[in-house]
């Protein structure tokens, strides 16, 4: 298994994984091809793909604003899960984020994902209950533009 940068040729693996795996939520204007590189145009030192064989088997996508890391998508193929790729991952972004100077990270996982949410717990993501997450689109706040 190897782990290195994503690129924007990985987009077709990257999505077909995604797409298979239950509680992964996509979104039609965030992941699609453009969405995601210009995510990895913006973030070009903290988004990863783990691939076996040049299979893609594992993906980790991360962005940051200066203060902390934001993380998604963190998906491993079923068939090999439990071997540690998804460690592997996280332990890559939180070091490339340490480069960076950035030293905190966040991340939503669906409440109904249970592996999701045990695989964090695991790697030392504490779950926040003093927090309520928020969220619009721009365009729905402002239809006609700014």
């Amino acid at each position: 298994m190897d782990i290195r940068l994503m690129t924007p040729t990985d987009y077709d693996g990257v999505w077909e994984l995604w797409s298979g795996t239950p509680g992964v939520g996509l979104r039609e204007m965030d992941d699609s091809r453009n969405g995601i590189l210009r995510f990895l145009r913006r973030n070009p030192d903290t988004n990863f793909v783990a691939t076996e064989a040049s299979l893609i088997v594992g993906t980790i996508l991360c962005g940051y604003d200066g203060r902390r890391g934001y993380i998604y998508h963190v998906t491993v193929h079923s068939d090999h899960r439990g071997c540690g790729i998804g460690r592997a991952l996280v332990e890559r972004v939180m070091a490339s984020l340490e480069r960076e100077g950035v030293f905190k990270a966040s991340l939503v996982v669906f409440s109904d994902n249970e592996g999701g949410n045990e695989f964090w717990e695991r790697v030392g993501f504490k779950k926040r209950d003093d927090l309520y997450y928020r969220d619009s689109l721009v365009f729905t706040l402002y239809p006609s533009g700014l």
